[in-house]
């Protein structure tokens, strides 16, 4: 499938229906929901379930707006199943959308789920389509995602790659995961103190910075649903899918966002690609590590290399074969026993292959 404007089926060149429900996440921006529900209306859904806050007291317009998205929302013209969460008081953030997505997860067993500001490539709607089938079963895996942070480093020949982290600026999922969601993070004081977190966060800097983000959460100080997916994806080893490029773009940093205030945001407004099918699955399903550590550096949760070092690293990185890129990785990480390991069994394949070919 090659990059169309429209959504488009490579063998029959017609319009492509998304075949998973869909879920929109609203609350008081018409601007951005008007493109996020005209990418909606071309793939058609046979099924559109709509979340939507109400508006907060003594905020002047608020109501308007909030009426103003309802109402374009609404606005469907297609064969199609609309079903309603609405709440006419403000919930917040954190109540709203759990309670809405508890909802949409009591209702369809898989669903592919929009905030009113994050615009979808037409191929993420296939993308999540053909993974949703193909991991349906699969308990390995909890989330399939449409976010890339990799700014063009090619992580493999596959169309995608396995990582911790379950980036919600559009993502899909199933029922069976959504059951481990617990808005409270009941099991937080019992993973925190049982220290299950270093196994997966064996970064020190890592390791603090969602021990303490955790602990707000479960204190109530930040008023947010989504690490409380990750924690749910996180304590029962399940991984999320990245795509090979970028099919997302978060429309909502800047004034009038409730956590996404930057304007200036490196990821704000990030472009979308095409993705290409076919799709070219991996064999296997295990976590990429180098991919999850520039996120980690370019989200600035763990101290990077200087600038330009870092631009060096890139440059020299991109020339270099695919075993030594993971070679080099490791050596970066200090993690030195495993860079022997590895170069230890690339000359034992090379002097095999020697003594065949004499």
């Amino acid at each position: 499938m090659g990059c169309e404007t429209e959504p488009v089926f490579e063998e029959t060149k017609t319009e492509y229906q998304v075949q998973t429900p869909v879920a929109i996440l609203a609350f008081n921006r018409p601007e951005t929901t008007e493109r996020v529900f005209t990418e909606i209306a071309k793939v058609k859904p046979k099924k559109l379930l709509i979340v939507a806050d109400g508006p907060r007291p003594n905020r002047h317009g608020e109501s308007q707006r909030c009426a103003a998205v309802r109402s374009i929302i609404e606005q469907v013209d297609w064969d199609c199943e609309v079903l309603k969460n609405y709440s006419d008081v403000n919930l917040g953030c954190k109540r709203r959308v759990s309670s809405g997505l508890d909802w949409v997860f009591g209702a369809v067993d898989r669903a592919i789920v929009l905030e009113d500001d994050v615009l979808p490539h037409p191929t993420f709607f296939r993308f999540c389509d053909e993974l949703l089938d193909r991991y349906a079963d699969d308990e390995r895996v909890g989330a399939i995602c449409g976010c890339n942070f990799q700014n063009g480093l090619a992580r493999s020949r596959h169309s995608y790659y396995f990582s911790r982290y379950a980036h919600v600026w559009g993502w899909a999922s199933w029922s069976r995961v959504w059951r481990h969601y617990d808005v409270g993070l009941k099991l937080w004081p019992l993973i925190r103190e049982e220290g299950y977190l270093k196994s997966l966060l064996p970064d020190a800097e890592m390791l603090k910075y969602y021990t303490d983000i955790l602990q707000d959460v479960y204190e109530d100080r930040i008023d947010t649903w989504d690490y409380q997916f990750a924690f749910a994806c996180w304590i029962n080893s399940a991984l999320a899918i990245l795509p090979q490029v970028n099919l997302v773009s978060n429309l909502g940093f800047g004034r009038g966002a409730t956590h996404t205030t930057n304007p200036f945001s490196k990821v704000a407004g990030k472009p979308t690609e095409c993705m290409t099918f076919p799709l070219v699955h991996p064999e296997f399903v295990m976590r990429h590590e180098a991919a999850d550590l520039y996120t980690d550096e370019e989200f600035g949760l763990i101290r990077r290399r200087s600038n330009f070092h870092q631009s060096r690293y890139r440059y020299y990185l991109g020339k270099m074969p695919s075993n030594i890129k993971h070679l080099a990785h490791l050596i970066r990480r200090q993690k030195f026993f495993m860079a022997l390991r590895e170069i230890r069994s690339y000359l034992r394949s090379a002097i095999h292959a020697l003594k065949r070919n004499l």
